[in-house]
């Protein structure tokens, strides 16, 4: 390389150093205000986030409360809805009518006992319906889906509220 090539190269890094200078000095003062801007707000919303969590805390059996017995009214329409269905209606029929036997079994077992005779008459015997553990189920999961829709709206109104300005 040259004396000129030098010369000129060490002009360009003087001035490249000059522009890096100029420029850096605002950039930190930048820098300095975004961290400090970061730090009000990160307060602001620990300030924000310690009255909504206060207010939660005193006021959770009222909502509590609201939130159990907001299923009331679903469940007395499904009750209302299930008694008009058809297939629930004999299903009803076809329980009642192991019940009836209980009760012969029952009523024979007594006789017998009356009379003072062995009891020969069988126990009763239960045959549960799987139907009613799918149904079950599949309420669980829908009602579970539900509910953590719910804890999401009780998460957004909390981010909501440290995110207002009043």
């Amino acid at each position: 390389m040259t004396t000129n090539e030098i010369q000129k190269a060490a002009e360009r890094v003087a001035k490249l150093r000059a522009q890096a200078e100029k420029l850096s000095a605002p950039l930190a003062d930048a820098q300095a205000e975004l961290a400090s801007a970061q730090e009000a707000e990160a307060t602001r919303r620990a300030e924000r986030g310690e009255i909504y969590d206060r207010d939660f805390s005193r006021n959770y059996s009222d909502r509590a409360r609201e939130a159990a017995s907001s299923g009331d009214g679903a469940r007395d329409r499904f009750y209302e809805l299930l008694a008009e269905e058809p297939w629930f209606a004999a299903y009803v029929e076809f329980r009642a009518a192991r019940h009836k036997r209980r009760h012969v079994l029952d009523e024979a077992q007594r006789a017998q006992r009356a009379l003072q005779e062995v009891v020969t008459v069988p126990e009763q015997r239960y045959y549960p319906v799987a139907i009613l553990n799918d149904i079950e189920s599949h309420a669980e999961k829908i009602a579970a889906q539900k509910a953590a829709e719910f804890a999401e709206e009780l998460r957004k109104t909390r981010d909501d509220f440290l995110d207002s300005k009043d």
